[in-house]
């Protein structure tokens, strides 16, 4: 499934802020000696030149994020992204500045993170969820949809070292997921899936989106960014170089003038729609035509793109079922280009 911005809600005006980020320093410290003798030699020449100096990865970092919104964080590796979505989780503390943030945090940081390698994957189940703050009654309630979800049932009994970077990355998401967060934070963990679990994810995570939940993701995946999040920060050697609408953050990462994805991505999408809605007219008058003469003979239309349901599933569908996705369909692309239309006016 392809998340489409059109599909989500925009954030209330009032929004109140859940990420407080303000004057955030992150230092990290470089030590160039590796051997008590190399400590020994600076010692006899008289502590000459320092053993160590401090980077700093986070520089002077302000902003807040408002309930609802869909930030991306951009920006080329060694720019901070992945050091200031830490710092959000807790599980970094900043060394000056300081973050708020209110609600249910659940993040994918890297894959593993938060598993202990000698427990079960159904040992981890649950020590992962009660970490991201659920009751043991809950993740009880919602075990058997972690791991359906997970579809590492065969081996959620056994012990987590010996699982792939993928399983780890589906154990992973499917506790943080189901935790039910306030804030969702990801860090370019999708890159790791197989392209089936990555449209499962997504389709997740525009749920989370559609129900108004705040949306935090390191990506360097431009073109996914500009399609889920409303807006982008990118970073530049810790500090922020751009605040503002995720298409214009792509703008500045791929050093095009402003406005370029925005045109050329509502342009595309205004024809894709235009496309996909005479498709499915052509679809709606087959199945009304069948519907309306009574036949029993299904009517085969391709809609596994749009409805949650295989191909199969939807090929064993009646002709009114299908004629409801239809129309649900139509609906949407009616709607996706008539604000495709006011944003190219």
């Amino acid at each position: 499934m392809k998340l489409d911005i059109f599909d989500l809600p925009p954030v209330a005006a009032n929004a109140p802020d859940v990420i407080r980020i303000d004057h955030l320093f992150k230092r990290f410290v470089l030590r160039h000696t590796r051997s008590m003798k190399e400590a020994f030699i600076w010692l006899v020449k008289g502590r000459k030149g320092d053993l160590s100096e401090k980077f700093n990865a986070l520089n002077d970092v302000t902003m807040n994020i408002r309930q609802g919104e869909r930030v991306a964080l951009l920006g080329y590796n060694g720019s901070g992204k992945s050091t200031l979505l830490k710092l959000i989780s807790g599980v970094m503390q900043p060394d000056d500045g300081s973050v708020l943030t209110r609600g249910r945090i659940a993040g994918l940081i890297e894959v593993g993170a938060g598993f202990h390698p000698d427990l079960t994957g159904r040992d981890n189940v649950f020590m992962n969820a009660a970490i991201l703050g659920m009751e043991k009654e809950q993740i009880e309630a919602k075990f058997d949809e972690i791991v359906a979800f997970s579809e590492i049932g065969d081996f959620i009994d056994t012990e987590v070292k010996f699982y792939s970077s993928g399983m780890y990355l589906r154990l992973a998401f499917a506790v943080a997921i189901h935790t039910d967060p306030e804030i969702f934070l990801v860090d370019e963990i999708l890159a790791v899936g197989d392209e089936p679990f990555q449209r499962k994810c997504l389709a997740k995570i525009k749920e989370l989106c559609a129900r108004g939940k705040t949306l935090v993701v390191v990506s360097h995946d431009l073109d996914l960014v500009s399609q889920i999040c409303d807006r982008g920060v990118v970073l530049e050697r810790g500090a922020v170089k751009f605040d503002g609408e995720a298409m214009e953050a792509v703008d500045v990462m791929r050093d095009l003038p402003f406005g370029t994805t925005k045109r050329n991505r509502y342009e595309g999408d205004l024809l894709a729609a235009q496309q996909k809605l005479e498709t499915m007219e052509v679809s709606r008058r087959e199945l009304m035509q069948a519907i309306e003469s009574g036949s029993t003979e299904t009517v085969v239309v391709a809609l596994a793109d749009i409805a949650e349901d295989s191909q199969a599933e939807i090929d064993a569908m009646s002709n009114e079922q299908k004629l409801e996705i239809v129309n649900s369909e139509i609906t949407r692309l009616e709607k996706k280009r008539e604000r495709l239309h006011q944003l190219n006016a």
